[in-house]
């Protein structure tokens, strides 16, 4: 059986031809803005709307399958939920990069300090790739 049809399963959500698309071309990306991935959706379902990407992204991202990663001076990008990790953004070929980043102190510090209850981290470095530089 499809890895992504029982993921919807497991998040109570139906597995749509259109959500599991979308859901390949995410992982295939890795993280792509919501433009992109309508026009590659498009090209596999001609007839979808822009309205029907952002119900299905919104529907995944509701139940924390996905995640919306939101970049300065950038449209947001979105990418399945992984273990915790950062972003490398490129400021001139804007790729972004994961890397994984231990976020056990920043979580009992804060919560400690604080009396905050943290859900997730979202943490983009800006700078200039090994490519561009």
């Amino acid at each position: 059986m499809n890895t992504y049809t029982e993921t919807l399963r497991q998040y109570n959500l139906k597995a749509t031809p259109q959500r599991l698309a979308i859901l390949q071309i995410i992982n295939k990306h890795g993280h792509i803005n919501i433009d992109t991935l309508y026009n590659e959706v498009k090209d596999q379902f001609n007839s979808i709307s822009l309205a029907t990407v952002y119900k299905n992204i919104t529907s995944m991202t509701a139940v924390k399958l996905l995640i919306e990663v939101k970049l300065a001076n950038a449209k947001s990008v979105y990418e399945i939920i992984k273990e915790d990790h950062a972003h490398l953004k490129c400021e001139i070929c804007t790729n972004i990069e994961d890397f994984t980043i231990d976020t056990n102190n920043l979580f009992d510090n804060t919560s400690n300090l604080h009396s905050f209850r943290i859900n997730y981290v979202n943490i983009t470095l800006n700078g200039i790739c090994k490519n561009c530089q």
